[in-house]
Parts: structure tokens; C-alpha cells; sequence
């Protein structure tokens, strides 16, 4: 007799498993799902058997677990983990699945055969079972969640619970009043034992008079002073307590004239230019028969500040820059086209739409008034007042853009997280209120700080190699907005961020005199958040810098910018691909498209030309100095959508192996390479008079190394990794997912890689 062998089955079933027959059914039995929580998390509500959706087109790789809420976060723990990523960033306080509840901004609940969907709101009640549920969030993702076969009145209860406490009552309510309080507990051993000073952050944080005169040592502004009159804020509210002021200037002329500005906030100085011009930031005078005299002494003094006694220029932008209220309105646009709306036009269709959004338009009308108030400054030598009516909002952004545009050093890391602290921070930009982080009123939400972020990153996608930070650092800090943990983000000024954390202080039990920036850290120290290795994402391989070293007749050498008169002497025989500081490829048509639009199309003399015509003309005729001043390109084909940060979670947008990020693995190898050749030739011929010593022969160990990506050897592909997307270190799997899709049309892959959105939302959706 012949053996049958048995055969295998035919059929595999990928129904999740009966709730009532979980033990009888499943061996081994099922894995206890748990969430990981933070010091002082708990869970509030929770549902098992849920199915996260991680494809429109089909269910095939959704993945089935238990939805939590907790009182910062909601949590999706799989039933199976996939392998972990490295497609992304790993981040050190929020799993792959989670999404802080202030990054909440609706909370879609459906029911499929009832036809009904509800957005809800705290306290609300839920009158059908949910089948769905869709978080709309902050920083462009969509999540979906079904409950096929989770109970009907567990589903209703986290839906609820998650719409609860995404709304908090009250600011003290946030989670991280909670986490910093058990955090600074649980770690009073390492303030006892003698860590650095302000727990070794190296960012300033400008709430102390030493930072001020550091920075006025640093811009030469030797006819300023610190001024001490809103100590405890007995003066402005919203003024930070040490301000910056003409030396002329008596402290009782100030709080004789503070009364005359809107919320007692005297004139604010921002920057020196080393040609003796002052970058000044003004409210409005609320008193109208005032206004000339105050003008007239707050401009005397200035200019008396002045070592030519050069003539001041005030700015209004309320009358030449657009609203808060208009900026949120094309950001609301800008994002429905790029992740709500389904795309079945045309590219040269989208980008129309994009276009008619106006986010890119308001872009460009920062740049370009912040690029006029840069030749004021450096071209004219005259000082400049930005007058806004609370200068908290549109000073902010163009005050940190002239200085961005005009100083070297705001373009480094520390540098330019000190201008963020010092121009928004310190200044009283109200982003309790723009983030709407209590969702108490929609009317005064506005992304400004967003808008700011994304005129960085049009210069740095100019002038690649000016800036120490990468387009990630930037998608980081504007994604750290939505995260309570840190006071960076989370009040409207300095005397709010002060008063809540002398409360929250003492409800702690925290010693008084104990540094705010030790117990409720700001988001500048990155180890909250990232492991060394990633935080080199941050890091530039391009970068020319002061510490950027080069290799000139066999000697390691560091480049160092000497002194110069103005920023405006430029670095001679730079490299063709490189003029002006662009990439190859683009130098033909920006050198034309000037500036301003009176910039005539050619570089030839004019008659009739004005001053300003002239200072852009030769500035756009030379190559561009990485260290000196940087002026934008603001034709509209120069002025692109970021793409990194509006197209990272759509799917269709994600090239594998393409985008930027290709390129900036090759740099990276390329200049972790070079520094690894470095230390064999310091080995080889010994340090130099004027080199670092090193730590060790060897050089430093792979997890201490700049550069994310290592250098490769020769046994290695030359081709980037698998995991290599257009949207790293982001992965857009399972974090933008709608109902339905349509198909992308042929003709976007006969014209090559630029693959955009091709799915659509919720059916009749009015999100």
C-alpha cells in the first residue's frame, strides 16, 4: 500500500478571529496587547479588535489591534508588530501608530449602514454605533479605523473619549504638566549630582539679561542696552522682562512712553548690522495725536544709535503683508488639495489649484518684503522700525527673515533655534491661540509660524549649501508644534509661560529659584525626542559654515569667516553648477527673475534705475556668499511647493529610490567618507598647529559620526537602500487613508516620476 501524502489546504481565511471564542480558537492564546506609557500616562478608554486601514485600494495589509486613548495620546498596538522600519524616525516619546490628542484637529465618526457621520466635539453625546472612525490631524495625516468586529458600545466609548480629551477644559489639563512634573522627580538625582547649566541646552533662551548682551556683544550694537523695566512684567504683558533699547533712551522716557503702545509694549530691537543699522519691531500708537511725537523721539533715538546718524525707515506691514485670517484660509485650501481632495486633472491642472490657494503666493509676499527691508538695512545703511498693530504676529516672520537673510549665524542649528526663541518665543507670538491647542476658537487659528517655516525651507532649496540644518529638522520642528510635552509651543507669552509654570511648580512640589528651562524643558534639547544617530538627520552635508572643513594642499583645515565691513563681500571663484549659490540646472532662469518685479530682464545699466534696482542687480550679478547675505529668487517658477512636508503621507507622491533624499544619502556618505580620511591623514602626518585633537587614533565611533548615512564599502550596492523613499524619514503607510481611489492617469507615468494625489475623501465629506 502507498502512504497518501496529506495535501495542503487550499483555502486561507483572513477573517479576524470570533470574540467569544478567542481561547477555544487561537493557540497559543492570544499576546496581552499594552501600551507604552510615558511617567504619569494613563489609559482612559479602549477597544479590542479593530482594524487600522493601511490601503484605499484594499484591506489585504490593514492590520488588526486594540485602539487606545490615554490622556495624551491615541494608540493603535497591532495584534501582529510588523518588523520595525527604517524607513523612518524612530521617535523616542510616540510609537509608529501614535498620535498625540493636540494633534487632533476632527474626529470623524461613521456609521456605513446608517449612511450618517458625525464630527465630534467634547462633551457630546453619539446617537448611532460608529463603523468608522477618521482622525483629521495637524500635520496632514489621515487615519482610519473600522470596527468590523469590535463591540458596538466599546467603539462608541473610545470615539467619544478621544473627541473628550482632544478638547481640554484648560491649559493646565495638557499632558505635559503632567509628564514634566513625574520626569523632573524621577530625575532630581541628575540635577543634584552637578549637570550643566540650564540641563546643558546651548540654545539661548532670551529670558535672562546675559543672553541679551551676548547677542548685542555679537552684532557690535555698542549704542544699545539691556533695559530692566518689565521686571515681572510690570510694564508690558506680553513683553518679555529684559528688552533690548537705544543707550539714549532713559528708563522713565520708556514707562512715560509705553502707555502711548498698544499693551504698553515699547519698541523691541531685533538686530545690529554691522554698518550701524537697527532692525527695530513697534506696535501701533493707540493714541492718534500722539503718534507724530512718540514717532519723532522713538526715531531721534535710533538714529542716535546710529554711527552716521543714517535716517530711519518704518515698515507698516498690516498694510502690505496678508492677515492672519487670510493665511489660514489658503493653508486650509493648500491642504485640501494636497491630501483631502481626489486628483484626477492634469499636473499643469494641480498645480493651477495649488497656485489658486494663494499659500504659495503669501510665501513669496514675505520674502520679497523682508528681501525690500534687507536692502534698507545693507544697501541704504538705514535702520529699520517693522510696525505692526501687536506686533506678536507678521513682525515675527519678517523680522526673523531680514535677520535670516542678513546673518550667517541664524543659518547655523543653535543659531537659528535662538531666532525662533528670541523673534516668536520671547516676543509674545500668541501660539496658545494660532495652534489652537484648547480648539476654544477657530477664528484666531492661524499657521504663521508654519508659513515661516516653509519661507526657510524656499531659501535653503536655494541655497543648499548656507544652512547647517536639513528640510527633516524643519518638518520635525513644525510636527513638535502639535506635541504638549514642551513649553516652546504651548502659551501666548513670556509672563503666561511664566506664571503657569510658577503654578505648576508648586503644585509639584519643585523647589523654589528651580530653573523653568530644567523642569519644563523647551523642544530644543532633540535627545527628548531622538537618539543621536537620529538627530544627524538634522545635519547638513553641504553645509559651508565656520566649522566646515576642507582640505587645501595636503593640511586639514576648518573654513573661517573673517571680519568684514558688511556681509555683503561675496566668495569668488565659486563653481559654475554652483553660482549664486544654486543648483545646477537653474542658473539660467533665475539670474533674470529678479527680486522685485521692476528688475529689469537683463544685468546691463538703466537709465532711470533706482537705488534698489541697482543693489539687486549686483547682488543676483555675482556668486552668491554662503556666509554673507542670501536674498531669495521670487519668480513664481523659483518659489515651489514643499513637498516634504505637504506630500510626505501621499502615497502616489512617494518615489521609491527618488526625490532629494537620494541625493542627500550620496553627500552624506561622500562626507562622512571625506572626515574618515581626515583622521587617517592626521594619523599619517600628525595634528596640526591649529587642528582639533582628536579623541582617540581611530576617530570617533560609528554612533558619535555627523552623518546619518555611513560611507559605504566597496562591497556594497551602489544603488540607495530599499527602504530609500522621496518621503524619508517619513513613510506615508497607513498614515493617509480614505475611502476610495481612483486611478492615476497614464499620461503622469509617461511623463515621468511626479506621481501626486490620486485618492479621494470621505464621500459628501464637508472636513
Amino acid at each position: 500500500m502507498f502512504s497518501v501524502k496529506p495535501m495542503k489546504p487550499t483555502f486561507k481565511c483572513y477573517l479576524p478571529p470570533v470574540q467569544t471564542d478567542v481561547k477555544k480558537t487561537i493557540e497559543p492564546p492570544i499576546k496581552k496587547l499594552e501600551p507604552k506609557l510615558l511617567q504619569g500616562e494613563i489609559v482612559v478608554n479602549e477597544v479590542n479588535f479593530v482594524r487600522k486601514c493601511i490601503s484605499a485600494e484594499s484591506s489585504q495589509d490593514d492590520l488588526w489591534g486594540k485602539l487606545i486613548c490615554t490622556n495624551f495620546k491615541v494608540s493603535f498596538i497591532p495584534q501582529d508588530a510588523p518588523a520595525k522600519q527604517k524607513s523612518k524616525l524612530s521617535h523616542l516619546l510616540l510609537g509608529e501608530h501614535d498620535i498625540p490628542l493636540t494633534c487632533l484637529e476632527q474626529v470623524v465618526t461613521v456609521n456605513d449602514t446608517k449612511g450618517k457621520k458625525k464630527v465630534l466635539g467634547s462633551n457630546q453625546k453619539l446617537k448611532f454605533n460608529p463603523t468608522e472612525l477618521i482622525l483629521y490631524c495637524k500635520d496632514l495625516r489621515i487615519i482610519r479605523f473600522c470596527f468590523d468586529e469590535a463591540g458596538p458600545e466599546s467603539a462608541k466609548k473610545v470615539c467619544l473619549a478621544i473627541a473628550h480629551y482632544s478638547h481640554p477644559a484648560d491649559l493646565q489639563l495638557l499632558f505635559g504638566f503632567e509628564y514634566q512634573g513625574r520626569r523632573y522627580h524621577e530625575s532630581k538625582g541628575e540635577h543634584v549630582n552637578g549637570s550643566s547649566p540650564r540641563g546643558g541646552l546651548q540654545t539661548p533662551i532670551f529670558d535672562r539679561p546675559s543672553d541679551w548682551d551676548r547677542e548685542i556683544k555679537r552684532t557690535g550694537a555698542s549704542e544699545w542696552r539691556v533695559c530692566s523695566i518689565n521686571e515681572g512684567y510690570a510694564i508690558s504683558q506680553s513683553l518679555p522682562e529684559y528688552v533690548v533699547v537705544p543707550v539714549s533712551l532713559a528708563d522713565l522716557d520708556l514707562k512715560k512712553y509705553s502707555m502711548f503702545f498698544t499693551d504698553q509694549r515699547i519698541p523691541l530691537w531685533c538686530w545690529n548690522h554691522p554698518n550701524g543699522s537697527a532692525l527695530v519691531r513697534m506696535t501701533g500708537i493707540n493714541d492718534p495725536l500722539q503718534q507724530k511725537k512718540i514717532d519723532q523721539r522713538i526715531f531721534t533715538a535710533i538714529t542716535k544709535s546710529h554711527p552716521q546718524r543714517s535716517e530711519v525707515i518704518k515698515s507698516e506691514l498690516d498694510k502690505c503683508l496678508p492677515t492672519i485670517l487670510d493665511i489660514q484660509s489658503a493653508f486650509v485650501k493648500i491642504r485640501q488639495i494636497c491630501v483631502i481632495d481626489p486628483y484626477e486633472e492634469s499636473e499643469e491642472r494641480w498645480l493651477t489649484s495649488i497656485e489658486n490657494s494663494r499659500w504659495l503666493e503669501y510665501v513669496r509676499a514675505f520674502l520679497k518684503h523682508s528681501a525690500e527691508m534687507v536692502y534698507l538695512l545693507d544697501g541704504k545703511n538705514s535702520s529699520v522700525i517693522l510696525q505692526e498693530e501687536e506686533d506678536r504676529d507678521l513682525c515675527c516672520a519678517v523680522s526673523s527673515l531680514v535677520q535670516l537673510m542678513l546673518d550667517p549665524h541664524y543659518r547655523s542649528l543653535i543659531g537659528f533655534q535662538g531666532l525662533v526663541q528670541k523673534e516668536w518665543v520671547m516676543a509674545g507670538h500668541r501660539f496658545l491661540d494660532r495652534c489652537n491647542h484648547l480648539k476654544k476658537n477657530d477664528k484666531v487659528e492661524s499657521p504663521l509660524f508654519m508659513l515661516f517655516l516653509d519661507c526657510v525651507w524656499q531659501m535653503m532649496n536655494q541655497y543648499p549649501a548656507a544652512f547647517e540644518f536639513t528640510e527633516a529638522y524643519l518638518t520635525v520642528l513644525s510636527d513638535s508644534m502639535w506635541i504638549p510635552l514642551f513649553s516652546t509651543f504651548l502659551f501666548n507669552s513670556p509672563k503666561q509661560r511664566a506664571q503657569h509654570l510658577m503654578d505648576f511648580a508648586k503644585n509639584k512640589a519643585i523647589p523654589q529659584g528651580e530653573d523653568q528651562v530644567v523642569y519644563f524643558p523647551p523642544v530644543w534639547n532633540w535627545s527628548q525626542q531622538f537618539s543621536t544617530k537620529d538627530q544627524t538627520l538634522f545635519n547638513n552635508p553641504m553645509y559651508v559654515g565656520k566649522g566646515a572643513a576642507c582640505v587645501q594642499n595636503g593640511e586639514v583645515k576648518s573654513f573661517r569667516r573673517t571680519k568684514q565691513k558688511n556681509y555683503s563681500s561675496t566668495l569668488r571663484g565659486t563653481t559654475a553648477s554652483m553660482r549664486n549659490g544654486l543648483r545646477g540646472g537653474e542658473e539660467t532662469l533665475p539670474r533674470r527673475g529678479s527680486l522685485v518685479s521692476e528688475l529689469k530682464p537683463d544685468f546691463s545699466v538703466v537709465k532711470d534705475e533706482s537705488p534698489s534696482e541697482r543693489f539687486f542687480r549686483d547682488w543676483f550679478s555675482r556668486p552668491a556668499d554662503q556666509q554673507g547675505v542670501l536674498i531669495p529668487l521670487l519668480m513664481p517658477s523659483h518659489v515651489a511647493l514643499w513637498k516634504l512636508f505637504f506630500l510626505r503621507w501621499v502615497p502616489e507622491a512617494c518615489i521609491h529610490k527618488g526625490g532629494p533624499m537620494t541625493a542627500y544619502h550620496k553627500l552624506s556618505q561622500l562626507v562622512d567618507e571625506i572626515e574618515i580620511l581626515q583622521i587617517h591623514l592626521r594619523r599619517y602626518k600628525g595634528p596640526s598647529p591649529g587642528s582639533t585633537p582628536l579623541p582617540s587614533p581611530s576617530g570617533p565611533p560609528s554612533d558619535q559620526r555627523r552623518m546619518y548615512f555611513k560611507a559605504s564599502s566597496p562591497n556594497d550596492p551602489p544603488t540607495p537602500p530599499d527602504y530609500l523613499t522621496s518621503s524619508f524619514p517619513f513613510t506615508p503607510v497607513g498614515n493617509l487613508c480614505r475611502r476610495g481611489i481612483h486611478g492615476t492617469p497614464i499620461s503622469k507615468f509617461l511623463n515621468g516620476a511626479r506621481i501626486w494625489l490620486s485618492t479621494e475623501t470621505l464621500a459628501n465629506d464637508t472636513v
